[in-house]
């Protein structure tokens, strides 16, 4: 076997890719460093219209290509090819006329993007698994001591800059060769999960298919997890949703910690749900002031006003590009941990650039809402559900006391139910006029997270009296309504569902306080 450093060269590649992507690039500088191209299909043909010379693989199959193209590389000549090793092998593949491949490039047909669309037909996706690219993939990632084996286009340079130094290192072809595998793997996962649902009756998929086959790459090794005596990395889907943590453009500061990570999501995960400037600030995973304001200076002032204490070392998310004299008051006011926002202007950058520490997050446009599914693990398994959404309009909501909220108190109760979906449960929020002026979180009981809410506002002189009140899930008992009149909430959003309703809504009507109910719980374990 070839030692890790030695190189060897390229004389024979063999490209059939789906995604042509750079591959007349990549072709190109093959054949000026001599390099015979072997190809199929469309990309024989692609390749030729740009100049390329190439060799059908049925020329050196002696077979056609068959049933519409199903059958072409499904064959000795490549296989041996991709197989055959240059010590033990030679000889017979000499008797049997192979020549070896030295390098395969190959994407596999686009499952996913044809499953994806919403007319795509179950026989469209049946004509969509690729058979023959794992074969040859799998084959030349395997021979990986010979054989180079490329499945995406964003290493076609790395390629290129090893044929101008003389090949590929037994280290590359091993990167390579995981990377095939890996691409295999993740590929086969999404069809056995297809077929899996579709098993029973095609037209009606089960909504969770008997198996889950999860396809994530390592971005980065964290200094440590949780807490410094675990270890950590960070580990990404593909393709990376846009607008979000993964995809985040670093500009400065330390590198990220796992709980600066795990915040950091939290944080845009609140301030992406509202359609006003918004300001949303964390800490250990739990909004501890969040407003929406005509801008986002305001927002942050009035999301700062909410709990001073906890801000200090918190995460602070916008959904603005952040201005300067915005990024000049956070800088001077308080120590931050990490900034998030979709795009900063230049003086927001000269003003961050001070606190050279500060780690500063682009993640581009946001998304409006969660998308995909929540995994929750567990000792020997997974829990798995849609991610939740909120969706809640005021035609939704259910009044069910005497006295109706106004316009004001309606805005107010919107705002604080969307805030507690991102709050621990049990959640209580005490807002009024766009901003959080009391959180409490992650209480085993629901009247404590209440007192906890009014605790955290007097703190702050934060005036409670005219506010509203969002709690995550019903209240079971009155208590939580009485608890709420004596600091003067004037309006409740809840989703209901006790079998004390009646008993909390007589309460409420007793107080003079306006209640309404969602019909949707938002616990966040």
């Amino acid at each position: 076997m070839a030692s890790s450093t030695e190189r060897i060269r390229f004389r024979r590649a063999l490209i059939s890719v789906s995604d042509k992507t750079g591959v007349v690039e990549l072709a190109r500088g093959l054949r000026e460093h001599g390099v015979e191209i072997w190809s199929t299909g469309g990309s024989a043909a692609l390749l030729r219209q740009h100049g390329i010379a190439v060799v059908d693989v049925s020329d050196i199959t002696g077979f056609p290509e068959i049933m519409d193209g199903r059958v072409k590389t499904l064959h000795p000549k490549i296989h041996g090819g991709l197989l055959g090793r240059i010590d033990t092998d030679a000889a017979v593949m000499a008797e049997h006329g192979i020549a070896p491949i030295d390098l395969l490039v190959v994407n596999l047909y686009p499952f996913a993007a044809t499953v994806a669309r919403a007319d795509c037909r179950f026989d469209d996706a049946v004509e969509n698994i690729d058979i023959g690219g794992p074969a040859m993939l799998r084959a030349a990632a395997k021979n990986h001591a010979r054989v180079a084996t490329v499945v995406d286009p964003g290493e076609y340079p790395a390629l290129i800059e090893a044929l101008a130094v003389g090949g590929t290192t037994l280290q590359q072809r091993r990167a390579f060769a995981a990377a095939a595998f890996a691409h295999c793997a993740g590929y086969d996962g999404r069809v056995a999960e297809y077929l899996g649902a579709r098993a029973a009756d095609p037209g009606a998929p089960e909504e969770f298919a008997p198996t889950l086959h999860l396809s994530l790459h390592r971005a980065e090794a964290l200094r440590y997890g949780e807490n410094p005596h675990q270890r950590a990395a960070l580990y990404l889907e593909r393709p990376i949703l846009p607008g979000s943590i993964g995809a985040a453009h670093f500009l400065q500061g330390k590198a990220l910690s796992f709980n600066n990570i795990a915040d950091a999501d939290a944080a845009l995960a609140c301030v992406r749900a509202f359609d006003e400037p918004a300001c949303v600030i964390v800490k250990h995973a739990n909004p501890c002031g969040v407003a929406v304001a005509a801008s986002l200076s305001d927002a942050y002032e009035h999301a700062f006003a909410c709990d001073p204490v906890s801000a200090f070392g918190g995460i602070i998310a916008f959904n603005r590009p952040l201005d300067g004299d915005t990024a000049r008051v956070l800088i001077e006011r308080q120590f931050v941990e990490v900034v998030v926002a979709p795009a900063y202007h230049d003086r927001a950058l000269a003003a961050l650039a001070s606190k050279p520490n500060v780690r500063v997050l682009e993640v581009g446009p946001m998304q409006s809402s969660a998308h995909g599914m929540d995994f929750k693990r567990i000792a020997g398994g997974l829990l798995v559900q849609d991610a939740d959404r909120d969706e809640l309009t005021p035609q939704a909501l259910k009044v069910v006391t005497q006295r109706e909220p106004g316009a004001q108190e309606m805005a107010d109760l919107l705002f604080a139910w969307r805030v507690a979906m991102y709050v621990k449960s049990n959640a209580i929020v005490y807002a009024h006029a766009g901003r959080t002026i009391g959180i409490g979180a992650g209480q085993m009981s629901r009247v404590v997270s209440a007192e906890i809410a009014g605790w955290k506002a007097r703190a702050a002189n934060l005036a409670v009296a005219g506010a509203v009140l969002a709690s995550d899930a019903f209240f079971p008992f009155r208590d939580g309504i009485d608890a709420a009149a004596k600091v003067g909430i004037r309006a409740v959003v809840q989703p209901g569902g006790s079998m004390r309703d009646k008993e909390v809504i007589e309460a409420a009507d007793e107080h003079g306080i306006a209640m309404v109910f969602t019909g949707v719980r938002h616990f966040r374990h």
